[in-house]
C-alpha cells in the first residue's frame, strides 16, 4: 500500500516564501518508514544573502549563524538533490507539505549554481509524491481555522487533526517537520484502509471525509490523482481569493512549478 513502504521525507527553511528568488537555510532528508531503519541527513547552508528577520524568528537561523557554520549553498543544493536522487531511483516515495514549494525552491537554488536539476538526475525513473496539504484538503474537504492565528491547513494543524502531538519547540526545524509530514501521510494511508467504524470519532464525524478515494491506489496512481487534485484546489482558492481580488492568481502546478527561463537574467534568478 502507498503509505507502509519506504519514504524520503523532505523539508526545507528559507530566506524567504518567493519560490523563484528565495534561497535554502536548512534542509532534511529523512529515510524513515517500511521497516527499514531511520536515516536524517541534514543541512545547514550560506545561502549568500542576508536572512531577513521575519525568517529567522522562524527557524532561528540568523545570517552570522549560516554564514560561520553554513556549507556553500551551491554545495548544499546539489547534495540535496544527489540524495533525494539516489532513494527515489532506489523506489522511495518523497513526502512532504507543500511539496510545490520546496521542489521549486530546490529547481532553482540548482539551476541558480549550474547543477543538475533534481528530474534530470532521476532520468527515466519515477518521481511518486506524497503531498500531505494535497491529501488532507481532499480527505478533510470541510475545514475551518482552529483560530485567528493557525491555518487549516498548516502542518500543526495536520499533527493535531491526525492525533500526532505537537512539539512547538522542535517545530520549524526541518528534521522535526520532514518526519511529521512523512507520520501525517501515514495516518491518512491508514484511515483510508481501514473500516470507517474504527476511525477516531473526531474523523468519524467530520463532514463528509473522503478518505475511501484514496484506497487501494499504487503509489503511481497516487501521485496521478494529486496532480489532478492539487489543479483543482488551486482553481478553488483563486476563486475565494478574487471574491476581494479580482486579480489574484494560485499556482496549480505540482509537484514542482515549471521553470521559465529569464531571458534578461540569461536564466539565472537573482
Amino acid at each position: 500500500m502507498w503509505h507502509t513502504g519506504r519514504l524520503a521525507a523532505f523539508d526545507l527553511e528559507t530566506t524567504g516564501t518567493d519560490v523563484e528568488r528565495d534561497r535554502i537555510v536548512t534542509a532534511a532528508v529523512v529515510g524513515c518508514g517500511g521497516f527499514g531503519s531511520y536515516i536524517p541527513c541534514t543541512w545547514l547552508a550560506d545561502p549568500g544573502v542576508e536572512i531577513p528577520a521575519e525568517a529567522t524568528a522562524i527557524h532561528k537561523i540568523t545570517t552570522e549563524q549560516a554564514r560561520t557554520e553554513g556549507e556553500p549553498a551551491a554545495d548544499v543544493a546539489d547534495q540535496i538533490a544527489e540524495q533525494l536522487a539516489q532513494w527515489l531511483g532506489d523506489g522511495m516515495a518523497l513526502v512532504g507539505h507543500n511539496v510545490p514549494f520546496d521542489l521549486t525552491v530546490l529547481d532553482r537554488e540548482l539551476r541558480r549554481y549550474d547543477r543538475e536539476p533534481l528530474l534530470d538526475r532521476l532520468g527515466e525513473r519515477p518521481l511518486h509524491v506524497l503531498d500531505t496539504r494535497v491529501l488532507d484538503t481532499h480527505a478533510l474537504p470541510y475545514r475551518r481555522r482552529p483560530s485567528a492565528d493557525q491555518g487549516a491547513r498548516q502542518l500543526i494543524t495536520l499533527a493535531q487533526v491526525y492525533g500526532l502531538g505537537w512539539d512547538a519547540k522542535a517545530a520549524h526545524g526541518c528534521k522535526y517537520d520532514a518526519l511529521m509530514s512523512a507520520r501525517i501521510a501515514q495516518q491518512i494511508g491508514t484511515l483510508a484502509h481501514m473500516s470507517r467504524r474504527y476511525w477516531p470519532e473526531s474523523i468519524r464525524t467530520a463532514r463528509r471525509p473522503r478518505f475511501h478515494e484514496l484506497r487501494g491506489l499504487s503509489r503511481a496512481e497516487l501521485h496521478e490523482l494529486q496532480v489532478r487534485l492539487a489543479a483543482e484546489q488551486a482553481e478553488g482558492l483563486q476563486s475565494h481569493f478574487r471574491k476581494n481580488d479580482p486579480t489574484a492568481v494560485v499556482d496549480g502546478s505540482w509537484p514542482i512549478r515549471p521553470w521559465v527561463e529569464d531571458t534578461e537574467s540569461k536564466g539565472v534568478p537573482a
